[in-house]
């Protein structure tokens, strides 16, 4: 079985701040709901981060989104650490 990583190399950078921030949420198992409450934002808008984030990684669902984020969490907290030092 091919992995997505096999397919694509994983690009975190075309990802938008917020988006990171959820992804890195979803390796958690938790909810929409809690997640968005965690965030401060709508529920409607963590799925629609999360529906970017799939199409954005080509990743096929969010649960192999979550794998990802779990996986290579330390690769996306350079990038958001990164992604502060600039601003």
């Amino acid at each position: 079985m091919e992995t997505a990583t096999e397919r694509h190399l994983l690009d975190f950078s075309v990802l938008t701040d917020r988006e990171v921030e959820v992804l890195l949420l979803l390796a958690s198992g938790e909810q929409n709901r809690r997640l968005a409450r965690h965030l401060g934002i709508a529920e409607r808008t963590v799925r629609a981060h999360t529906a970017n984030i799939v199409r954005k990684l080509r990743l096929k669902s969010r649960f192999e989104a979550a794998i990802v984020s779990h996986l290579y969490a330390d690769d996306i907290k350079g990038l958001q650490v990164a992604s502060r030092s600039a601003a």
